[in-house]
């Protein structure tokens, strides 16, 4: 295009030359205009930091998948990706209501194949009626499984809680045990409801692999693993132990908000620069916002009686069982 603007005084002769060759570039840049559209939708582009709490977030950064990314690489993105989620939620915690451990892992084992909130409008009935694991133990299966019923298989939650509570009083004297291999002898109890109770009602780093945790950490490319043991292994391996229990709940904590399953509201996501599935989602910011759920989006959060931390940061209680 410089060489045809450059030159002199014979412009009609020089326009009617140039035709030709315009004609030939134009045709070359139709063949090859497939490639470059291909290149176009394959650039994704990401809003700033912490855009999920500012409206109106305008994109920043292009965001590529970290192909080849080192062993020293993926340690210090993951760090990074934590510390940003702390910086928006402050005030995670474990969204089950408990007061004792005896009633987190009730709560935790009643929280298969339900939400949280569903386990916390319902263990208040359960934990009036039968206190202690005595209670529960020497429980009639049937009014159980009443006050069970709105979390879904109440006929096998009731037994899998009244077995739990028999185990704890019969092998531990009635005392939920505060260690890794004494708490999976329990029937009912794996990996992940042990290092909710550890966590939460013991104070000992554990991490959570709930289905919000796998689905978070692979698209973060953390770990391909699909195990939740192998998964856990993983992760652990990219921070120091004393992490572990509020990464778990920074990662879920995003999980339900944000990086949904089915459609993330990436448009809003924080640490979308970090991300390389950002893109899988919604992108356009204020679409996304649309997309946030809990107190993001207006709504309470999980918990009826929920930290005063939650409190403070504008989070308020969800209802009670029945409410309107």
């Amino acid at each position: 295009m410089g060489e045809q603007n450059s030159g002199g005084g014979k412009k009609p002769a020089k326009a009617t030359e140039a035709i030709p060759v315009k004609k030939a570039a134009a045709k070359k840049a139709v063949k090859k205009s497939p490639v470059k559209k291909a290149a176009v939708k394959k650039a994704v582009v990401a809003p700033k930091k912490a855009t999920a709490a500012v409206p109106g977030a305008q994109a920043a950064k292009t965001v590529a998948p970290p192909k080849g990314e080192s062993h020293t690489a993926l340690v210090r993105r993951a760090r990074r990706i934590n510390r940003e989620l702390a910086e928006v939620y402050p005030y995670a915690h474990p969204e089950l209501d408990f007061e004792n451990p005896f009633q987190l892992i009730v709560a935790t084992v009643l929280s298969a194949q339900t939400t949280d909130l569903r386990v916390n409008q319902t263990t208040p009935a359960l934990f009036a009626k039968y206190p202690t694991p005595e209670d529960l133990a020497a429980a009639n299966p049937e009014e159980v499984e009443e006050i069970l019923r709105p979390t879904g298989f109440f006929r096998a939650k009731t037994r899998s809680v009244i077995g739990l509570s028999k185990g704890i009083v019969e092998q531990f004297g009635g005392e939920v045990p505060g260690r890794l291999e004494d708490l999976v002898k329990l029937p009912g109890v794996g990996r992940k409801t042990a290092f909710v109770v550890l966590g939460n009602a013991f104070g000992r780093p554990g991490i959570t692999v709930d289905t919000h945790f796998q689905r978070l950490v692979r698209r973060w490319q953390w770990t391909a693993e699909t195990d939740p043991d192998k998964i856990e292994a993983a992760v652990g391996a990219l921070f120091p132990k004393s992490d572990w229990t509020d990464l778990s709940h920074h990662v879920i904590w995003h999980g339900r908000r944000i990086c949904h399953a089915r459609k993330p509201a990436c448009g809003a996501c924080p640490i979308a620069p970090l991300c390389p599935a950002y893109g899988e989602g919604e992108t356009d910011p204020e679409k996304a916002k649309k997309l946030l759920k809990y107190e993001k989006g207006g709504f309470p959060g999980q918990r009826l009686n929920p930290p005063q931390s939650y409190l403070d940061a504008g989070g308020r209680p969800a209802p009670p069982l029945g409410a309107g």
